[in-house]
């Protein structure tokens, strides 16, 4: 059996989504979190049947019988996956991850509060906090990548809520139970609620393993979505999940699930379903490009630094010290994209603390990331 990346440039150009349709075709795209992957043929077959039976209305409320399917589907994935009850009663369905975010935000802080991030951090997090009427407040991660409680507690008596990135995106942090056990009794001990966003939850491509937030933090309120694990982020729909002390989504407004696609659905719960051997592959496969990277980067760009992921498909670089950075303090994404016709997410889009760094998709397929690699080291290995 080949590789779920198996997938040609010429075939991934014929897909009319973000990733290859933001750029000329002389420039080979590496950012957005999209993958260059096969589609998991059980979400083929499910979202083909329902189309097929006109099954294309609307997604049953949690009132109805059926309104609770896609959350008994993702806590069977839980279970397996990170050995995780989830309770599925007490979820709530949302159109996707960040308009969930917002959503509980709005439920548990008042316009005009502030709301911690963890800069570097996922871009959108700061839009959606301040589109929705909130401060943003950061706590910069430590230079290792990981949380700083001492940041945080100082963070936390300027703010009511702390959206938590878990897994960390761009930098492919887990954060442990200590330091998760951490943060919930500075949160408490200021009185802010813990929101997390776990949709990279089930990419873990490490050794250590994903530590459900709600688990270690009774009141905090967590976000999944089937739709970065199993490439469905057209497909939009997503969990807010309560912890045992966490009874603010009985608050959600009602008219939130509204947004849930109803084909979104029926292709998550699929993918949560039967679609573990395919992850598997996946997972495999960013494990295996995660060790090409090492090994390029050792060999032609030794200046580059980077920790490898313990779980996402991203590898956060640090391009200060390359040749074409230091000697001009020029924007690494910027270089790659005029010089190199190579499409990476830009550092300094994440926040402080991103300068000098770029963000590359390692979810693609061997031959796609030798070429990215090779445009990469040969455009910063030499002073400009």
């Amino acid at each position: 059996m080949g590789s779920p990346f198996d997938v040609t440039v010429a075939d991934l150009r014929r897909r009319t989504s973000l990733k290859w349709h933001t750029y000329p075709d002389d420039v080979l795209p590496a950012f957005v979190a999209e993958m260059d992957v096969l589609p998991l043929d059980a979400v083929v077959d499910a979202t083909t049947a329902a189309l097929a039976a006109g099954d294309t209305g609307y997604e049953p409320g949690p009132n109805s019988p059926r309104g609770v399917a896609y959350a008994e589907a993702f806590a069977e994935f839980a279970a397996r996956q990170h050995r995780w009850d989830v309770p599925v009663e007490r979820t709530r369905m949302v159109p996707d991850v960040m308009i969930g975010a917002a959503e509980v935000l709005a439920v548990v802080t008042a316009p005009g509060d502030g709301v911690v991030v963890n800069p570097p951090v996922y871009p959108p997090f700061r839009a959606f906090v301040e589109h929705a009427g909130r401060r943003v407040v950061d706590a910069p991660l430590t230079p290792a990548g990981r949380l700083d409680l001492d940041a945080l507690d100082r963070a936390f008596r300027d703010a009511r809520a702390y959206l938590l990135c878990h897994p960390h995106n761009p930098t492919g942090t887990l954060h442990s139970a200590d330091e998760l056990r951490g943060v919930g009794e500075l949160a408490s001990r200021h009185g802010v609620r813990v929101v997390a966003d776990e949709i990279h939850a089930p990419l873990v491509v490490g050794d250590e393993p994903f530590v459900p937030t709600t688990t270690v933090i009774p009141d905090a309120i967590a976000l999944h979505s089937a739709s970065k694990a199993f490439n469905l982020a057209g497909l939009k729909a997503a969990l807010a999940i309560p912890g045992p002390a966490a009874d603010d989504l009985r608050r959600l407004p009602e008219i939130v699930g509204h947004g849930v696609s109803h084909v979104a659905s029926i292709a998550h719960q699929a993918a949560y379903r039967r679609g573990d051997a395919w992850l598997a592959d996946v997972l495999a496969a960013v494990r295996s490009n995660g060790d090409l990277v090492a090994a390029t980067l050792a060999d032609r760009l030794p200046q580059a630094r980077w920790h490898r992921p313990a779980a996402t498909y991203f590898a956060w670089l640090d391009l200060r010290e390359v040749p074409a950075v230091a000697s001009t303090g020029a924007d690494p994404a910027r270089l790659l994209l005029e010089r190199g016709r190579l499409a990476v997410n830009a550092g300094p889009t994440f926040g402080p603390g991103g300068e000098g760094h770029v963000r590359l998709n390692l979810a693609t397929s061997t031959g796609i990331l030798t070429e990215a690699l090779d445009r990469l080291t040969t455009t910063l290995a030499a002073p400009r």
